[in-house]
């Protein structure tokens, strides 16, 4: 394994204090101890919580004088029980803090634990979802601080303010948001994904690659997510493939997780009709969410072509595409998912016309729709999961 020090490994205050670097997982205690943990509580995913780099955690945190516990009953898609469980794990061992540690769903049900560790019993975590300003209801004083360690590079929930959790009664994604569910410290240690399967990798990087794309052309004047969203896309084009075909390469792995965390960052603009589509396939469908942002990519990106094609030519000039315009950028992510070996179709995922009826109307509701380039109705969005299940790009 390629272990030497690379031009990644730093500290960043942008937009949170964020420890990057391979083996920076040592300084987990140190973290901890910043944030005036003693007791934290580590809230992984169960296949995570079976593998040595979390008993390795555990054991540095205990080693270093921490009263660290673990509880791993989270779901791919983590559910408001899974979030209800983990706050019971935490307020009966007696913790203070939580370690955020594992990709999407370890990361997104730690950050709801902490939210709700010492709110009051009465508030429902579905009382928080981002509509208008609930999450004015929080306490703040009963939220529980958080490091978050990634070991995956898509999410970006590293450096999110919210949460999606599952809501089981009503077969829906929700956002669930406050400025303050920000990790204050995170380590992005490239080590950890090194044994990422090649298919998780390449579908956790299509995901970064959908944060920053969405975020680039979600409507606004917002110059600082648009910088932030051309310079991830310049990494994952640079080093997404050499991380799947090379997965020791600890260069590629590191540009992966910067990727990744500067999508979550850019996404603050906006994000679009891909994140309504997987929001809604994978609460009905339980299907995993990063693979249906790569499916559905290249048909949002032509069904929103009149509203940004402009858009889509500056950036093929940044990543020196040929023929810079909207059929260049295209043309690459499509490129890219036959490299990587996405599916092309919603029907390779079990989608079917049948499932159409249900799920237009709820993309339209879901809070992605706001902020997509142009406004997607019911008919809008038919036409498109139609379309992404027969694989016709127009």
């Amino acid at each position: 394994m390629n272990q030497h020090a690379s031009q990644f490994t730093t500290t960043w205050s942008y937009p949170t204090e964020i420890r990057t670097g391979s083996g920076r997982i040592r300084e987990l205690p140190e973290a901890c101890r910043a944030l005036g943990m003693r007791a934290p509580l580590l809230v992984t995913d169960p296949g995570l919580a079976r593998l040595p780099m979390v008993e390795a955690a555990l054991v540095g945190c205990r080693d270093a004088g921490l009263d660290c516990g673990l509880f791993s009953a989270v779901k791919g898609n983590p559910t408001g029980t899974n979030v209800a469980d983990g706050v019971a794990a935490f307020r009966d061992g007696g913790h203070d803090g939580v370690i955020a540690f594992g990709g999407g769903s370890g990361l997104d049900a730690a950050k709801a634990v902490a939210l709700m560790a010492k709110q009051p019993d009465g508030l429902s975590i579905w009382s928080l979802e981002d509509v208008g300003d609930n999450w004015t209801r929080v306490n703040v004083d009963g939220m529980a601080p958080v490091v978050a360690v990634p070991t995956t590079s898509g999410t970006g929930s590293e450096v999110g303010r919210a949460s999606v959790i599952t809501d089981v009664e009503s077969h829906t994604k929700k956002i669930i948001f406050h400025p303050n569910m920000l990790p204050a410290q995170v380590i992005c240690d490239p080590a950890l994904t090194i044994g990422l399967p090649a298919k998780i990798t390449a579908a956790v990087g299509m995901d970064a690659l959908s944060h920053n794309l969405e975020a680039f052309c979600a409507p606004g004047n917002h110059p600082m997510a648009d910088g932030i969203a051309a310079e991830g896309m310049r990494l994952i084009q640079r080093y997404l493939i050499t991380a799947v075909r090379q997965p020791d390469d600890i260069d590629a792995r590191s540009a992966m997780m910067t990727a990744s965390l500067m999508g979550a960052t850019a996404f603050q603009k906006g994000l679009g009709a891909m994140h309504s589509m997987a929001h809604v396939i994978g609460a009905q469908l339980n299907a995993h969410h990063v693979l249906i942002n790569a499916v559905v990519m290249p048909y949002v990106l032509c069904a929103n072509r009149p509203a940004i094609a402009d858009r889509l030519q500056d950036l093929a000039r940044y990543l020196d595409l040929p023929d810079p315009g909207f059929m260049a950028v295209l043309d690459w992510v499509l490129a890219l998912r036959r490299e990587l070996e996405i599916p092309h179709t919603l029907a390779d995922l079990g989608v079917t016309h049948a499932h159409v009826e249900t799920f237009a109307p709820a993309a339209v509701r879901d809070p992605s729709t706001g902020s997509n380039p142009l406004p997607f109705g019911v008919d809008e969005f038919a036409k498109l999961f139609s379309q992404a299940i027969e694989g016709s790009l127009t």
